[in-house]
């Protein structure tokens, strides 16, 4: 965290916690009260200081005051780091900036999207990439698949099927399994859409 934050924390260290205020899409976009964050100075900050407690929820600590995020599904979206070039070995990085450097687990989900555990939790990759992540997808020997082993392995899982997918990703590699999405929240401990207690608002 930013340690003007820190700073605050400390200060004054019993806000109430604000709840409703904040979302994240699967894209990686900050919306506050529905309205897209388009200013990248605030979205760094928002990013930076992105936490989650001991009870699976994502918060924003805002200065003395922490901000729970509704997520519109995982914690995290990886993309691309900003540079890379088509011909660059995937570099992944986390929406808050954080470069990706291990994989330990990859899914397909019943729509196609590709959701990685990576040493900063769980999260879906962003749409647009997911071309350029073909690549990185192998038998279990590290091969190169075709296009049609590639698409018939993807069906299969969406189906919840088993597959003989694997992904590589610098270094590492891990199989491919099929996931539901609706069991991702409970599956990797985190909360969807947190909720104030009994009593309090839901957003100031």
């Amino acid at each position: 965290m930013d340690e003007s934050v820190l700073r605050a924390m400390a200060r004054w260290p019993d806000l109430p916690a604000v709840y409703g205020w904040l979302a994240l899409d699967r894209r990686g976009r900050w919306l506050i009260k529905r309205e897209r964050v388009g200013n990248p100075l605030v979205a760094a900050f928002i990013g930076r200081n992105y936490e989650r407690d001991d009870r699976g929820r994502w918060f924003f600590q805002n200065g003395p005051q922490r901000v729970y995020v509704a997520l519109d599904y995982t914690p995290l979206v990886y993309r691309f780091s900003e540079g890379g070039s088509a011909a660059d070995a995937p570099r992944l990085e986390c929406h808050t900036g954080r470069r990706v450097d291990r994989i330990e687990g990859a899914w397909i989900d019943e729509a196609g999207g590709l959701l990685l555990l990576t040493e900063h939790g769980i999260g879906i990759v962003h749409d647009r990439d997911l071309e350029r992540l073909l690549a990185c997808f192998t038998d279990a020997r590290g091969s190169p698949l075709d296009e049609e082993r590639l698409g018939a392995g993807i069906e299969a899982l969406q189906r919840g099927a088993d597959s003989a997918l694997w992904f590589r990703y610098r270094g590492h590699a891990v199989p491919v399994a099929a996931i539901a999405s609706t069991d991702v929240a409970g599956r990797f401990g985190f909360v969807q859409r947190p909720v104030p207690p009994a009593g309090q608002e839901e957003c100031y």
